[in-house]
């Protein structure tokens, strides 16, 4: 196998631009990866290293039962440059996978520095370079020129900079006997499930909204939220019939177990076919975690709700993955650019470090002339690029990996066993997907030394 005569553009030093990069060396492709830092820094970067944790030293949990840990393990499985580095830089952290910061990002520069074909270009890369084949890895914090680039490739309005996003609850957490299913005045059964309250419900559910605690503003962030993604906690800190005249009113609803239309609804939006997974429609949220828990399980229907994505608005930059890309995470009208990481519409270190990988493996099997097969859907990376590129996304936010994005389980199983059959189902196919291609590349090998002879 012989190198690449012009070595592959990635854009971005993070996680996912290290991940794909490090694909394409194993591949024995040539790499030059661009990092600003640190003649350039981001307002939320510190360190001149690459592949920098910024937030926390925590890729969360390790267990594969839960959907983040499987994913890890399929980034095992596919050699991780970003999971070895984890691995080998781990700290006490419980169930958790948690490692020395300092330690994680020097390992993965001393190994990608090991390899000839990269060159590091320590440098801003202002504009997507022409005819070439480039991966753009910038993450969150995409520099504003290079952003002006995107949008001029992409079209601008399919890129984003504000990132409001509402909470997503598991369907068989609701409360069926409690929720109602229709679409304001009409008859049919509808596409929302509505979740009523009466009077003292919902002031009381009000309260505990305007003095819930909220997640701090990162300094790189401003205090500026627009009026069609207002937090709903800000909503509500302006009178106690904001929220009943907003995104919780309940006008055209008729509660059919009452039949009368209630003092305030919340909707809930069907996200998939198979009514998996639900959207809280209107609740974009800076509240924290716990605190997001404690107050929408005050909400009739979804006292035991679970969370499968909790509410953020925060900055972001990110493309509008369903309508720009394939499942390879190349752009539909330019095969040659590809994305990976956050930009993708991913949430979170291990999501956006396993698109790195994704793309680092579309792009050596593009050069090759090779069909790009998908990761099976029934895997976590499967899933996410399905989740990411699924054509029929009516307002698309960016995810993390849950299982509530895996195709349903054949057979119904206890809740508590359902994320060790959806591991064992995922890593299964993982592992056929993977010994299926390397029988594939094993013959194309094999025919190319024929044709030569």
């Amino acid at each position: 196998m012989s190198s690449c005569d012009a070595p592959i553009i990635v854009i971005g030093g993070g996680l996912a631009g290290c991940e794909a990069a490090w694909q394409l060396l194993k591949h024995d492709i040539k790499v030059t990866l661009y990092e600003m830092k640190p003649r350039c820094f981001s307002p939320a970067h510190k360190s001149p290293c690459l592949a920098e944790l910024v937030c926390s030293n925590s890729l969360r949990s390790n267990a594969i039962e839960n959907a983040v840990g499987l994913l890890k393990e399929e980034m095992r499985m596919m050699g991780s440059l970003i999971m070895e580095a984890a691995d080998a830089t781990a700290v006490p952290a419980g169930k958790a996978l948690a490692v020395n910061r300092t330690e994680f990002s020097r390992y993965i520069e001393e190994k990608l520095l090991a390899w000839r074909n990269l060159e590091i270009i320590r440098e801003e890369i202002p504009d997507i370079p022409g005819n070439r084949t480039v991966v753009i890895a910038t993450g969150p914090l995409t520099s504003d020129a290079l952003a002006r680039s995107i949008g001029a490739v992409t079209g601008s309005q399919y890129l984003y900079f504000y990132d409001a996003i509402s909470p997503i609850i598991a369907g068989d957490s609701i409360d069926h006997n409690r929720v109602f299913r229709a679409s304001r005045y009409e008859n049919d059964a509808g596409d929302y499930l509505n979740c009523p309250l009466e009077k003292d419900e919902y002031e009381h559910f009000w309260k505990a909204l305007t003095e819930g605690k909220e997640t701090p503003l990162k300094p790189f962030e401003e205090a500026r939220f627009f009026s069609g993604c207002l937090p709903v906690e800000i909503m509500a800190g302006s009178g106690v019939s904001t929220l009943a005249y907003g995104p919780m009113k309940p006008v055209g609803l008729i509660n059919p177990k009452t039949g009368r239309q209630p003092y305030a609804v919340v909707q809930l939006r069907q996200e998939d076919k198979d009514g998996i997974l639900f959207n809280m429609v209107g609740f974009q949220t800076k509240l924290t975690w716990p605190e997001q828990g404690r107050i929408f399980r005050m909400i009739p229907g979804l006292e035991n709700a679970e969370f499968a994505r909790y509410g953020s608005i925060h900055r972001n930059t990110f493309i509008n993955a369903p309508v720009l890309l394939e499942k390879t995470l190349q752009l539909k009208n330019h095969h040659h650019i590809f994305f990976a990481g956050q930009i993708t519409g991913v949430e979170g270190y291990v999501e956006s470090a396993a698109m790195g990988l994704a793309a680092g493996l579309s792009v050596a099997s593009y050069l090759k002339g090779e069909e790009i097969t998908p990761f099976p859907e029934e895997t976590a990376f499967g899933s996410l690029l399905h989740y990411i590129t699924r054509p029929d996304h009516r307002d698309f936010q960016p995810m993390n990996v849950n299982f509530g994005l895996f195709p349903p389980l054949p057979l119904r199983v206890p809740k508590r066993e359902r994320g060790h059959h959806y591991a064992l189902r995922s890593l299964e196919a993982l592992k056929k997907w993977k010994d299926e291609r390397a029988k594939s590349a094993t013959s194309g090998s094999d025919q190319a030394v024929l044709d030569k002879a």
